[in-house]
C-alpha cells in the first residue's frame, strides 16, 4: 500500500467529456498540484513528449516493471497498455505534493485498493449527443472510431457510483470551479490538518501560564 502525505485525486471521464483541458487548466492553477505521467506502450503522437506527456515504453520493459511491481494500477486499453509508476508516485507523495491522475476506471478501482482515501472525480458530459458532437469536433476520429468511444462511454459513465464526486462539464467554467473546490475543499479536511493545526496550539502557552 502507498504511503502518503500529499492527497491524491483521480480523475476519470469518457473521451471527449473535456478531461483534458480541465486537467491541465487545474495543473496550471492550484499551486502544489502535479500531474501523474503514465507509462505506456503505445506509440508517440504528433507533439507528444517523452517523460513529459507519458513515459514510452517498449512491451518487454512494460513486462519487467510489471512484474517488479512497478505499477500502482495499470490497464490495457485499445491493445495498447498503461500504467501509473509505482516509484514516481511514492516520491512525489513523500514531498508532501498532491498528485492528479487522469486515469480511466478500471486503474480508479485499483488505485482506490492500494490508496484508500485517493479522492476520486468523474466528469460527465451533459448527455450522449453533446458527447457525440463533441467527438466529431474534434476530427480527429473516423466515424467507427467516434462509435466505439461512444460505446465504450456508456460502460465508463455506468461505473459513477465508485467516485466520490460528479461533476457534469455543460459550462466549461462551472466544472473547473467544481473541481478547483473539491481540491481545496481536500487539503482543508481535520486528517490531512491535524498537524498544522497541532503546531498552531502548540504555540499558544498552556492554560496554566496564562496571567488573568
Amino acid at each position: 500500500m502507498i504511503r502518503h502525505t500529499g492527497n491524491v485525486f483521480v480523475l476519470s471521464a469518457p473521451s471527449g467529456a473535456g478531461k483534458s483541458t480541465l486537467r491541465e487548466r487545474l495543473i496550471q492553477n492550484i499551486r502544489d498540484l502535479t500531474f501523474s505521467i503514465s507509462y505506456t506502450t503505445r506509440s508517440p503522437r504528433a507533439g507528444e513528449v517523452d517523460g513529459q506527456d507519458y513515459f514510452f515504453l517498449d512491451n518487454p520493459t512494460f513486462d519487467r516493471m510489471l512484474a517488479e511491481g512497478g505499477f500502482v494500477e495499470w490497464v490495457e486499453v485499445y491493445g495498447k497498455r498503461y500504467g501509473t509508476g509505482r516509484k514516481w508516485i511514492q516520491e512525489r507523495l513523500d514531498a508532501g505534493v498532491d498528485i492528479l491522475l487522469d486515469i480511466e476506471t478500471v486503474g480508479a478501482k485499483n488505485v482506490r485498493e492500494e490508496i484508500p482515501d485517493a479522492v476520486m472525480i468523474f466528469l460527465l458530459p451533459p448527455d450522449a449527443e453533446a458527447l457525440s458532437r463533441r467527438l466529431r469536433g474534434r476530427g480527429k476520429d473516423s466515424e467507427e472510431q467516434i462509435q466505439m468511444r461512444l460505446r465504450y462511454a456508456r460502460h465508463e459513465m455506468s461505473e459513477f457510483g465508485h467516485y466520490d464526486y460528479l461533476v457534469v462539464n455543460g459550462d466549461l467554467e462551472t466544472a473547473y470551479r467544481q473541481m478547483e473546490s473539491i481540491i481545496l475543499a481536500t487539503r482543508c479536511r481535520r486528517e490531512r490538518m491535524m498537524p498544522i493545526a497541532q503546531r498552531i496550539l502548540d504555540s499558544f502557552p498552556a492554560l496554566d501560564q496564562v496571567q488573568r
